[in-house]
């Protein structure tokens, strides 16, 4: 069913020919034809990194409504509809209102130039500065320095999650170029939490921020994390913490966890808040095992899991779970971008499928061709083939190994296709 905002999100698709151009120029301008809401926003914590970043904030958006604090929050792509980038005071935003604000924005912009991201973040930025809560959190789309988000000038935090090589075509074929864009959200004086990162990128990071003086709490040296027999070990100067694991699934959770804790200790949180940050996040599309709906149907007992991660860090970290879970055959079903570095992302990948299923992820110009993607996962030593679309993969895998594991994964924008597909 086409919505309002879906109508007005169509025309604003076409105010810039390109999808991605990095500038706050066109920012600034619509900013201030709508008043400055940037201004006026509740206590903002920014993050940026290339991996993690939507995990640490549901992390650090549970633990703050454990404490009873209210927190908006803003994060991209969404996965079905546009409404779950926006989260007023902790509520996804309603129809009627996300219609209005969009029109409002439209009609403040009118016929200039500016990227659809550009100004549906100036939407979320005027929404919040109208809504009373307590938090903003802010999840960089792209980068950092020049990202559409990275006009606040004093936000309360900021936190830089995994850096790792991404995005090349637009933020540097060096991880220390990357980095350096990462860091491009630190503010003078505005303390970062900062995860684990390659000596390389930390020293990107380190270098900016003492030039800002901007307070760092670096994984490693002022806080660590660990599993420990299956519980998350946590300690900082304030002490150590014994919890339970993340409720979100995978090795790499417990240090996403560590970099939400961290911020959250940091912003005063205390116990039993701190458990429910791991407790209670949900982050669809991270390792998420699909239990009901038509494509669970078709499965016939195999289990279906999904996710949307796409870039070698992402593979890296998806064997790592794969390793863990127990003994099961795995096929992957795999549709991915042509930005992608597809080769980078399988090859972690490869000791752990019996077989790659590549499929083109539907509705999409950019898709790689599934031809291209298998071909790709045969070089990476996966044994692969093409299929017609991921239910006729499933159907297939399902008949010839009934209780596989089947994992769909490559990208965050066929993960939304299969949320969408599936409910």
């Amino acid at each position: 069913m086409t919505t309002g905002s879906d109508a007005i999100l169509a025309q604003m698709m076409a105010l810039h020919p390109k999808i991605i151009d990095l500038t706050l120029d066109r920012m600034w301008r619509l900013l201030a034809r709508l008043g400055h809401p940037e201004r006026d926003l509740p206590p903002v914590i920014h993050i940026a990194g290339t991996n993690g970043k939507g995990s640490t904030l549901s992390m650090i958006r549970a633990g703050l409504e454990a404490a009873g604090h209210t927190a908006h929050a803003y994060t991209s792509p969404h996965l079905a509809r546009f409404h779950e980038r926006i989260r007023l005071a902790g509520s996804l935003i309603d129809e009627p209102y996300l219609s209005a604000i969009l029109d409002e924005c439209y009609r403040a912009n009118g016929d200039a130039p500016i990227t659809y991201f550009e100004i549906t973040t100036c939407a979320a930025l005027l929404a919040f500065a109208r809504t009373p809560a307590d938090y903003t959190l802010l999840e960089v789309g792209l980068g950092g320095r020049l990202d559409a988000t990275n006009v606040v000038d004093q936000p309360a935090l900021t936190v830089i999650t995994p850096v790792s090589i991404d995005h090349q075509q637009f933020l540097g074929d060096t991880l220390a170029e990357i980095a350096g864009e990462k860091a491009g959200i630190l503010k003078r004086g505005v303390p970062c939490i900062v995860a684990r990162q390659d000596d390389t990128a930390l020293d990107v990071i380190e270098s900016r921020a003492a030039r800002l003086g901007a307070p760092l709490k670096v994984y490693g040296q002022d806080w660590h994390v660990v599993d420990e027999h299956g519980r998350l070990v946590f300690t900082d100067t304030t002490g150590l913490l014994d919890l339970a694991p993340p409720a979100l699934p995978g090795l790499h959770q417990f240090e996403n966890a560590g970099t939400a804790l961290a911020a959250l200790r940091h912003l005063g949180v205390r116990e039993p808040a701190l458990q429910a940050a791991l407790s209670q996040a949900q982050w669809p599309a991270r390792m998420q095992r699909l239990r009901s709906g038509p494509l669970v149907d078709l499965a016939d007992g195999a289990q279906i899991w999904l996710d949307g991660g796409h870039n070698p860090a992402a593979g890296q970290a998806i064997a790592q779970t794969l390793g863990a879970m127990p003994m099961a055959e795995t096929h992957l079903i795999c549709g991915m971008l042509n930005t992608k570095d597809i080769t980078g992302f399988l090859r972690p990948l490869a000791a752990h499928a019996a077989h790659l299923h590549a499929v083109d992820i539907p509705g999409e110009t950019n898709t790689l061709p599934a031809e291209t993607t298998a071909a790709a996962a045969r070089d990476a030593g996966i044994s692969a083939t093409t299929a017609a679309s991921v239910a006729s993969a499933i159907t297939e895998i399902s008949e010839k190994t009934p209780r596989a594991r089947i994992l769909i994964c490559g990208s965050l924008y066929l993960a939304g296709r299969i949320l969408q597909e599936n409910a």
